[in-house]
């Protein structure tokens, strides 16, 4: 027998296990899918298609793109608040505030339990739209791994690049090896001592050829 007091209500749906949580996340259908499926609402999933029905979002229709259980929220893509540093995040959505205006059918779990109060003709119709939405999310997956896989290859070629450009050194030409030896020339002190110690000897060893030769003038005059 379940209570009717509302604290008690209240204190069992604030207070429910997650695998109860997740049924309580339910949104409405879009009339035709309620005339379609014969019920008023269903649990959401991600990947179910949602109109935003209040707030600032009013008329947004998007996927839904999280789920969190524990606080009953749901975030649709392209439903954001703008940070006091501009970045922007998700913003979540009470259930109540949706419409489900397509189901991810995808989950064989979900089919089953949609078919259970339906016409054949129904039934057949969910298993044709869900092997279809399988194959849109395989070429979707196919699709994001050759981006990631093409994002990946040109990382590489630009590294290699990087490296190959510091590995190739230019080689010095003629020139270049003239101004670095000046410079090496002008930087060494040492250098510069012994060019102006070869300097000083240079006019020693003329004046002594210069005496020697006068003395031996002076000798052929004498003689």
């Amino acid at each position: 027998m379940k209570s009717i007091k509302a604290r008690k209500q209240r204190k069992s749906f604030f207070n429910a296990p997650l695998h109860k949580r997740q049924n309580n996340i339910s949104s409405h259908l879009e009339e035709n899918l309620l005339m379609k499926y014969d019920r008023r609402s269903v649990p959401l999933i991600t990947g179910d298609t949602v109109k935003v029905m209040r707030g600032i979002y009013k008329g947004h229709e998007s996927k839904v793109a999280t789920i969190h259980v524990k606080k009953y929220r749901v975030e649709v893509e392209g439903v954001t608040i703008t940070k006091a540093d501009g970045k922007k995040i998700a913003k979540p959505v009470h259930p109540s505030n949706l419409l489900i205006t397509k189901l991810n059918l995808t989950d064989k779990w979900r089919r089953n339990n949609l078919e259970k109060k339906v016409s054949a003709e129904t039934k057949k119709d969910i298993e044709a739209e869900g092997k279809q939405q399988l194959i849109e999310l395989e070429k979707e997956r196919k699709q994001e791994e050759a981006r990631l896989a093409a994002e990946k290859k040109a990382e590489k070629e630009g590294d290699e690049e990087v490296v190959e450009e510091e590995d190739i050194k230019e080689e010095p030409t003629v020139v270049d090896k003239k101004i670095d030896s000046k410079i090496k020339t002008e930087d060494s002190p040492e250098l510069d001592d012994a060019s102006d110690s070869n300097k000083k000897k240079t006019p020693q060893t003329k004046n002594k050829s210069e005496g020697k030769k006068k003395k031996e003038d002076d000798k052929e005059e004498t003689s």
